[in-house]
């Protein structure tokens, strides 16, 4: 068995699981709802304010769909519940960012502003150099943040750049002159 897999998915109070037809997963919670079709060939079951995903067989497939599914369905329930959120930081003289109703905008060392507008169920806040981007579904949270990294990503030399909160960027000695 995988050992993901197996494990019951636990719904806190407030969040409510339904299974429908094609294996179609509702969560709904305080912070909203999440709908995702999974695959066809696992079974999904709520049981006593647990979700329960087991499969079939054991081919390889399979296999690999079983702790997938069980992690999707745990992130919808703790998106719903608590929400995500992903933390970056802009270092650099003259890098900035400033929010502009739904819109983020960055000086990034170009000729013009870079200019991102906020996917529908995403939010940014913008507090100094640091930029925090929320939502309920890891999916978009982490993409945007994605984005919003790879439009000035850490350059090694003196690591000016948009990097995530966590990230350790390596870096590099540079030029030296000739003796």
């Amino acid at each position: 068995m995988s050992r993901i897999g197996r494990m019951p998915v636990p719904v806190p109070a407030g969040v409510t699981v339904n299974v429908g037809e094609g294996n179609v997963v509702t969560v709904k919670g305080a912070k909203g709802e999440l709908v995702r079709t999974m695959a066809p060939i696992l079974t999904i079951e709520v049981k006593d304010d647990a979700v329960v995903v087991t499969r079939p067989n054991d081919e390889k497939s399979t296999k690999a769909l079983h702790g997938l599914t069980r992690s999707l369905i745990h992130n919808m329930v703790v998106g719903v519940s608590e929400g995500f959120e992903k933390k970056l930081e802009i270092n650099g003289v003259g890098y900035r960012a400033a929010k502009q109703g739904k819109k983020l905008v960055l000086n990034l060392g170009y000729s013009h502003p870079v200019e991102m507008e906020d996917p529908e169920g995403i939010e940014t806040v913008v507090d100094g150099n640091n930029i925090t981007v929320k939502g309920i579904s890891k999916e978009k949270v982490g993409q945007y943040a994605a984005e919003i990294r790879g439009k000035r990503a850490p350059e090694p030399y003196k690591g000016k750049g948009i990097k995530y909160a966590d990230e350790v960027i390596r870096r590099k000695v540079g030029k030296t002159g000739k003796k």
